[in-house]
Formats: C-alpha cells, sequence, structure tokens
C-alpha cells in the first residue's frame, strides 16, 4: 500500500476518503487508533493508503479536489 494523503484534520481525511470511493478506489486509513495512546489530542496525523496499482488515479482524483 502507498501513503496518498497524512493529515491531523479528520474531516479534511473524511472527505478524501469520500472523493477516492467515489472514484472507485478503494482507501485505508492507518494510524486511527494513535488516538488512544496520544489522550485524543491529534498530535499524530493518520495516513490515507491505497493500494499500490491505485496510486496514480488516487493522486489524481485528490489533486482534481484540491486535497492534495
Amino acid at each position: 500500500m502507498k501513503e496518498v494523503l497524512r493529515t491531523n484534520d479528520l474531516v479534511l481525511l473524511s472527505y478524501a476518503t469520500h472523493v477516492l470511493a467515489e472514484a472507485g478506489i478503494e482507501a485505508v486509513v492507518f494510524d486511527s487508533h494513535m488516538s488512544a495512546v496520544e489522550g485524543s489530542i491529534g498530535a499524530f496525523p493518520r495516513r490515507l493508503m491505497v493500494q499500490d496499482d491505485d496510486i496514480a488515479k488516487a493522486l489524481r482524483e485528490l489533486e482534481r479536489q484540491a486535497i492534495r
């Protein structure tokens, strides 16, 4: 899997996941359970990951939506 976005902004992360889903790209959020370690203060960014084969299409979709 490859990273397409790293952010502390949970709203942006949710929107980016939605944009990719609408384009038919499955995305997985890594590091979402770090909130238990950090005390839910948002100090550690979450990573949005896609399959290696989808990286180019995912980056295009995110750039088209001015997310990246």
